[in-house]
């Protein structure tokens, strides 16, 4: 009973935190909020980042994130998740990258060429990524500048 509690407890705490924590999703993003950079190829190696949707009722999760001619792009392969419905019905968004929190637009990638570069920086990122010019259907997003 007291694991149970004490993992209940950690839970509460991690999401209390402005956040999501591992594969459980959080609510608003804590953080400074900055000026999207002119690049974010700093992101690169960032690994894991966090992504908000839905303004008026925050949802965060972590997500992986490929740069691509200085531009972020985030990916739920052919699974149209929650927070993509979220970027669906309001492209507006947050993103946490070492702290610190950028307002974006969400714009959905449906052009060939475009799809092909953000897939080839995709790939880059590890062994499980999957190759989203090969899925019927992609769900793959460009985040930029409002």
């Amino acid at each position: 009973m007291t694991s149970r509690l004490l993992a209940a407890f950690a839970v509460v705490a991690a999401t209390a935190c402005g956040g999501p924590f591992v594969t459980i999703p959080g609510g608003r993003l804590s953080g400074p909020v900055v000026p999207p950079p002119k690049s974010f190829d700093f992101a690169r190696d960032a690994g894991t980042v966090q992504l908000e949707t839905r303004p008026e009722d925050p949802y965060s999760v972590n997500i992986a994130c490929a740069v691509v001619d200085g531009r972020p792009y985030v990916s739920a392969g052919d699974n149209r998740a929650r927070w993509v419905e979220h970027m669906d019905a309001d492209p507006l968004v947050r993103l946490r990258i070492e702290g610190d929190v950028y307002e974006l637009r969400a714009e959905r990638v449906v052009d060939e060429g475009e799809m092909r570069a953000f897939a080839d920086a995709w790939l880059e990122l590890g062994a499980w990524a999957r190759d989203p010019t090969t899925l019927d259907e992609a769900w793959v997003y460009r985040l930029d500048p409002r």
